[in-house]
């Protein structure tokens, strides 16, 4: 199963990017985008490079889902 994670670019050095995630920031590679991004946009990630931009409403709701998952992964296993 493939996964690309919604990641907001924060800082950009050529054709490299600093990108945040859920509060957490990973150095990435936009090699790979048609468009050259700026500071603010959302691009999906998957295996450390950015393979497309997105529109800001859908990444956050993209966000928020794997927030419930999460969350509910969570609670499952302290179930255990």
């Amino acid at each position: 199963m493939c996964l690309a994670v919604p990641s907001k670019i924060i800082e950009i050095d050529g054709y490299a990017a600093t990108v945040d995630v859920m509060g957490l920031r990973k150095k990435i590679s936009l090699m790979l985008l048609p468009d050259e991004p700026k500071i603010g946009d959302y691009v999906l990630v998957h295996a450390g490079f950015a393979i497309n931009k997105i529109e800001p409403h859908e990444a956050e709701q993209a966000l928020k889902l794997y927030e419930e998952i999460i969350k509910e992964m969570e609670v499952e296993e302290k179930s255990w």
